[in-house]
């Protein structure tokens, strides 16, 4: 291949950059290999053969770039052809088959898999790119080569930002911040990191950025005396207790410093006051000695030490960290980690490639851990991409998992979970197993009861406690902070809707059938098929779904069964309606139907329910004012009667006028509680000196139980005047 360069004219910026790459492949490839990618170049030259970029250099500069990223890694030669050819699909006539075709299937899914989708049928911009990066997450868990791809993609990017329109250059830097600059560090790949965080800082906050680095500059120059005494007192010590390491001053990155001191709201003398050094050394019980070397020549502040070498981070991550008060009483940040560790930290899942060929048994088996890291996050995002219902939800759940800050709990075997700061027992039942999320209904924290969503802090043992009849409640999801717990929740709950909606269509469609003299698993099957045709429907549960839901109505599904002509539109005669007998509800049938907010019918109540699509079946007191033009439409209600076993608490509310003394609504509210009923919600409508006009939400098991405890308010010599409200 650097025959190839040196034919070609080396005056064009490509011609460079094509040298660069040679040298850098011919330091690690056999020459078959570097053939199979002087293909892959040729091809994409010729592809992008008259395409510019903003910048007025040759397109296929950009790939170059970024297959020189890779190279830089160590990326193996399917993955050097497919970032060459990254753009190939998306900018130029090529197809995937082409490329298939031409060079390997694995090549190909490599390109199609960076590959934005060129039409979606989105609402929005943001719903487009939710769309592509789960597209590109899809193919990273098949092959962990797409995300390299398109990090160093995003990367060369970043550093050409320049000709770009200033608001294409801050959407682009945000979504660097938000998204890849997250996926990088959770990879392990913190060389990258850094500089794309550096980077999207730069385009973001261009001002905020200026200001910074002249602080930071100005702040170099004042305390490089004092960094050099600090380093020169740590090479001595250690000296003298026979270890040899290396110690070298950390220069903090810009955007964590800014980050620091919007977090924790300080300025920036009380962030940059903290001195940052590395010690490297052979062994990790080294590591160990050097802390305690370091730690007698300054005092450690208290709770501020890390051990990421028992209890590594969820990326792969070792080191020690602790902070020092040093000489003149200025906080020193130390981070104490092993050569190999340290390649680990800068390289993270690109080690896999980066030590390939290497012959060390210990390197080869971190690499090895640490891609089975990645794998285990990519197999919880498999997770959540098929429980979540669209793009939009499943980058929500991304961004969770892709900002941890991670406390350590203990199951009661001992086993550790790694969970992110804030994170709840519901969280901890998920991370255990998804059935003991779904049937968790308290724990035992440290062999103390405690509620589901307690947080959890380092070092507690976590017990849970399930039963056969728990399921998950919608309410969980106000406090759980993992990805997979929420996707989970989500998952469940949306099955257990379609579920309910499946079986109440069901009854529904069972019980207009019945007032036609036909039961519906008597009805000839090709009948049945034959209407699911006419429907445009995939199967009969889809089609009593939609009837629970209120999309069909059962009486018109019925009397389309109950033909002979199923293709033939149905007639009603003005007298025509659905058959007399109730449907029977207990109240408590869960999210296809639901009590009206507006009249809250109770056991004992008159009650009519209408159809609302997408959500069932609305149960509205017989006299509520708002179901009356509602029940003009025939096919829009239906007759329903509470069950005669019917049992649980219901919310009833009621309006109450009462003298405006001291006291009164306490004793309004003991009288209540004495009456074996709760009070869930109070709003004062209208008060002056003398009256005070209430509205009361309280528990009740029925009529009877409300008639009885009106009866009791009334007799209170404080109360004028007390009525139900029905609408």
């Amino acid at each position: 291949m650097l025959q190839l360069a040196d034919s070609l004219e080396l005056e064009r910026p490509q011609d460079k950059l094509i040298r660069r790459l040679c040298s850098t492949l011919e330091s690690y490839m056999d020459q078959n290999q570097i053939n199979d990618i002087c293909r892959a170049y040729q091809y994409g030259a010729e592809a992008h053969a008259g395409q510019f970029r903003k910048s007025g250099e040759a397109y296929i500069c950009h790939p170059i770039a970024v297959a020189i990223s890779l190279a830089e890694m160590r990326m193996d030669a399917k993955g050097i052809m497919a970032a060459l050819l990254h753009d190939v699909i998306e900018d130029t006539h090529a197809s995937k088959d082409d490329l298939g075709r031409l060079f390997s299937m694995e090549v190909a899914e490599l390109v199609d898999g960076v590959t934005k989708l060129s039409k979606i049928d989105s609402k929005s911009r943001a719903e487009a790119q939710a769309e592509n990066v789960r597209k590109m997450f899809l193919a990273m868990t098949k092959d962990l080569r797409v995300i390299m791809v398109k990090l160093a993609d995003r990367l060369h990017n970043m550093q050409t930002l320049g000709s770009m329109p200033p608001e294409k250059k801050r959407r682009i830097a945000r979504e660097t911040l938000d998204i890849y600059a997250p996926i990088a560090n959770r990879l392990g790949m913190n060389h990258i990191r850094h500089q794309l965080e550096s980077l999207g800082f730069k385009a973001l906050y261009p001002g905020r950025h200026a200001v910074l680095k002249n602080a930071v500059k100005k702040a170099r120059g004042n305390r490089r005396e004092i960094v050099e005494i600090i380093q020169n007192s740590i090479k001595n010590r250690l000296r003298e207790a026979g270890l040899e390491c290396e110690v070298e001053g950390r220069e903090k990155n810009l955007y964590s410093i800014y980050q620091k001191m919007l977090n924790k709201k300080i300025s920036f003398a009380d962030v940059f006051d903290v001195y940052a050094f590395r010690i490297l050394c052979d062994q990790p019980d080294t590591c160990y000695r050097v802390l305690g070397v370091v730690h007698n020549l300054y005092n450690p502040v208290p709770g501020r030490f890390k051990d990421y070498i028992a209890l590594s981070k969820a990326n792969g991550y070792q080191s020690l960290h602790t902070i020092l008060i040093g000489p003149y009483g200025v906080p020193i940040e130390i981070q104490i980690r092993t050569h190999e560790m340290h390649r680990m930290s800068e390289s993270g899942i690109a080690a896999h490639w980066l030590y390939k060929s290497d012959s060390d048994k210990a390197e080869s088996d971190k690499t090895e851990h640490a891609q089975a890291r990645a794998n285990e996050w990519l197999r919880e995002l498999l997770e959540i991409h098929k429980s979540a219902g669209n793009s939009m939800e499943f980058i929500d759940n991304l961004k969770i998992d892709l900002y941890p800050q991670e406390v350590f709990v203990f199951t009661p075997q001992g086993g550790i979970i790694k969970l992110p700061r804030g994170a709840t027992i519901v969280d901890f039942a998920y991370a255990v197993h998804t059935d003991i999320g779904n049937s968790c209904v308290s724990a035992r924290v440290d062999k103390q009861l405690v509620p589901l969503q307690t947080q959890l802090e380092n070092g507690l043992t976590v017990e849970v406690i399930t039963t056969s009849w728990a399921r998950p409640n919608p309410l969980w999801l106000n406090y759980v902070v993992t990805a997979k717990a929420r996707s989970s929740i989500r998952a469940y709950l949306k099955n257990f809707k379609q579920q309910e909606a499946i079986n109440l269509g069901r009854r529904l469609l069972e019980k207009e059938l019945q007032g036609m003299n036909l039961q519906l698993d008597t009805i000839p099957s090709e009948r049945v098929n034959k209407l699911l045709e006419v429907l445009s429907v995939n199967s009969m549960d889809v089609l009593l779904e939609d009837i629970g839901l209120g999309n069909k109505m059962p009486f018109l599904v019925a009397k389309r069964l109950s033909q002979d002509d199923i293709s033939s539109t149905v007639r009603l005669d003005d007298n025509e309606q659905g058959i007399n007998s109730p449907l029977i509800i207990k109240g408590t049938e869960g999210m296809v139907v639901t009590l009206a907010k507006c009249c809250r019918p109770i056991p004992g109540d008159s009650i009519v329910g209408f159809f609302n699509p997408g959500r069932g079946i609305v149960v509205h007191h017989h006299e509520c004012r708002n179901s009356s033009d509602s029940r003009k439409k025939q096919t829009g209600w239906l007759d329903v009667e509470w069950s005669k076993d019917t049992s649980g608490e219901f919310p009833a509310e009621i309006r109450i006028e009462l003298l405006n003394q001291r006291g009164t609504l306490a004793t309004i509210a003991a009288t209540i509680s004495e009456m074996d009923s709760n009070i869930e919600n109070v709003t004062v409508v209208d008060q002056d000196d003398r009256v005070s006009v209430d509205l009361i939400t309280l528990t009740v098991k029925d009529r009877v139980h409300l008639a009885n405890i009106m009866r009791r308010l009334k007799k209170l010599t404080i109360v004028l005047k007390i009525t139900r409200v029905k609408a």
